[in-house]
């Protein structure tokens, strides 16, 4: 296995990477990095988003540029959102490094990133309209770059910004080194390589799907208070769970581990704090299946390696698609299936919209399991395993305990209170509290508003083939077309809106063609409000959801509320 330290980094490096839980670098890592620290050069890498790209390139700008306040590095990105990833994950590989990173952006106050530029930046990462704005006021310096860097770059021509790309080359020095990073290579990638950097090299990394098939993936809604609730009916209605538990910070870790041990569940954790021996401790204990939940933070699972885990659940939704693609993927692995359920709450919407649309998958909304539902999945456990026992005859040893039980006494009566005797209030709906509906209104359409209307001979048809023609979005994409006398109006994914106003808005003039509609941004993608009307049961199965899903169990104050001894766990198996 190659490792970071194979590649002759910097102490200040290893270190971050490790404070990071990076320890096997990725294939496009593995590919890059040696490459642009053994000699400066030109370079083309292909791989797709979530494969590590930013570190590839990261890692060797910040052990080769020297720190003098000046922009070393310049790296373009489509949009804001990405333009903030890259900055955050160059920030935190630089360490102990004195490196100033800024990322710059349409949208944030422009006279506090030129305050910035001017108190001395070493590397700048932004969107290409606002590094063109502050070229040109003079203040973004980007005559003595050591890096150029491309990212995304088939998103960029995608969404026009070919032009500003080529101004802004035109404007850098020669000595450069120049990197392009794209998850496909278009011509026209190729003749901006042409023209700029003749001879460059070309390192690909074979396409994978960024989240397997194998891997069901769903979503919740839930309040932030009621996600212990969830994350417990989960555990119950899944009865033969194996998996992970990810949480944001270390104190969350410890807070839901604590909860989960106060009410016997079979759970471990590990995070930064956790020392070397219990963390292998608790590995070892969670390989052997001996612990079932590993409650875990994104650093602290790096380099876990199970193949049969049953479910990863997010139980705080990853702040970036690439950390999504990480967790989901350690299940569904080596032909196994699995499940992948992220709790969303509704200020969260925003974050699982961005999800979807880097990863290109379909994460289903769901409803949390409800009590009778959970109930009737540990009857039908319990009834599996009792059928199992008199199949292999291995009751045997209380065969004379039995018929001491039941001489004189309604067999019924008997088995009832054994029942009781041996699972207390396990199969008591009074163990569960209620959870409160949500609806999350998932934000990946916008409502556009163009300039045009039917005074300009534009009806709907006119309009679908201006968008096809201009910005390369097909008329299925277009929804809730509106045609007023001057102006129009229409919903479309908020990717394609980024394609349309770069296509259609022309620089000269002043006003734009096209502008996001005041307060447009909906659910239009997801149909939050509407109920599921099936449900998976533990074996695959498809069963009516019940109307009252969530709200079934009475609030308890017992103190044996929810408590599962080594007997309980039996109803796991």
């Amino acid at each position: 296995m190659q490792r970071f330290e194979d590649f002759g980094l910097s102490t200040e490096m290893l270190n971050a990477l490790s404070k990071k839980g990076f320890e096997e670098p990725s294939e496009i890592q593995k590919l890059v990095v040696p490459e642009l620290l053994k000699e400066r050069t030109h370079l083309i890498g292909q791989a797709q988003t979530g494969t590590g790209k930013t570190a590839a390139f990261g890692i060797p700008i910040l052990e080769t540029i020297d720190a003098d306040k000046t922009v070393r590095a310049l790296i373009l990105a489509p949009t804001r959102e990405l333009a903030n990833q890259v900055s955050d994950e160059i920030y935190s590989l630089k360490g102990e490094k004195d490196i100033k990173v800024l990322a710059v952006y349409g949208g944030a106050s422009i006279e506090n990133q030129i305050k910035r530029l001017k108190a001395g930046v070493d590397i700048v990462v932004g969107t290409p309209g606002r590094v063109m704005d502050l070229i040109n006021k003079k203040v973004l310096k980007v005559n003595g770059l050591d890096y150029f860097v491309l990212d995304e770059a088939d998103e960029m021509l995608n969404m026009g910004f070919l032009e500003d790309i080529e101004e802004i080359l035109e404007k850098t020095n020669d000595e450069k080194k120049m990197l392009f990073f794209s998850a496909t290579i278009p011509k026209a990638i190729l003749a901006i390589a042409k023209r700029f950097m003749p001879e460059h090299k070309l390192l690909k990394v074979e396409k994978k799907e960024l989240t397997t098939n194998l891997t069901e993936q769903i979503y919740y809604e839930v309040k932030q208070e009621d996600k212990f609730e969830a994350l417990c009916r989960v555990l119950d209605y899944e009865q033969n769970f194996y998996g992970i538990v990810f949480c944001r910070t270390k104190s969350e870790v410890d807070d839901v581990t604590n909860k989960l041990k106060a009410r016997n569940y079979d759970a471990e954790c590990i995070h930064g704090d956790i020392t070397q021996a219990l963390r292998q401790k608790a590995l070892d204990l969670f390989k052997k299946q001996i612990l079932t939940i590993l409650v875990a933070t994104d650093v602290a699972a790096r380099g876990i390696d199970v193949s049969n885990l049953t479910h990863v659940i997010n139980y705080s939704i990853p702040q970036e698609a690439e950390s999504y693609v990480h967790r989901i993927g350690r299940t569904g692995r080596a032909g196994h299936r699995g499940i992948a359920i992220t709790f969303v709450t509704p200020r969260e919407a925003s974050k699982l919209a961005q999800i979807k649309r880097v990863t290109k998958t379909d994460i289903k909304r769901e409803d949390i399991p409800n009590v009778e539902e959970i109930l009737e999945a540990k009857k039908e456990a319990l009834v599996a395993y009792v059928d199992e026992i008199i199949k292999e005859s291995d009751f045997n040893a209380y065969e004379e305990l039995a018929q001491r039980l039941i001489e004189g006494r309604d067999a019924r009566q008997v088995l009832a209170s054994v029942l009781r005797h041996v699972y207390e209030d396990e199969f008591l709906p009074d163990n569960y509290n209620e959870i409160a509906d949500v609806k999350v209104k998932i934000n990946d359409k916008t409502r556009l508003f163009i300039a045009l209307g039917s005074k300009d001979g534009y009806n709907v048809g006119r309009l679908l083939d201006l968008l096809n023609k201009k910005a390369r979005t097909p008329g299925r994409k277009v929804k809730d077309v509106k045609i007023m006398d001057k102006y129009s109006f229409i919903t479309v994914p908020l990717q394609e809106a980024e394609y349309i106003m770069r296509a259609l808005n022309s620089k000269k003039d002043a006003k734009p063609l096209v502008e996001e509609a005041t307060g447009s941004r909906n659910g239009g993608g997801e149909k939050s409000g509407k109920k599921s009307d099936r449900r998976r049961d533990r074996k695959g199965r498809k069963k009516s959801s019940d109307k009252k899903s969530g709200k079934s169990g009475k609030k308890s104050d017992k103190s044996s509320k929810g408590k599962k001894d080594k007997k309980t766990r039996k109803v796991k198996k």
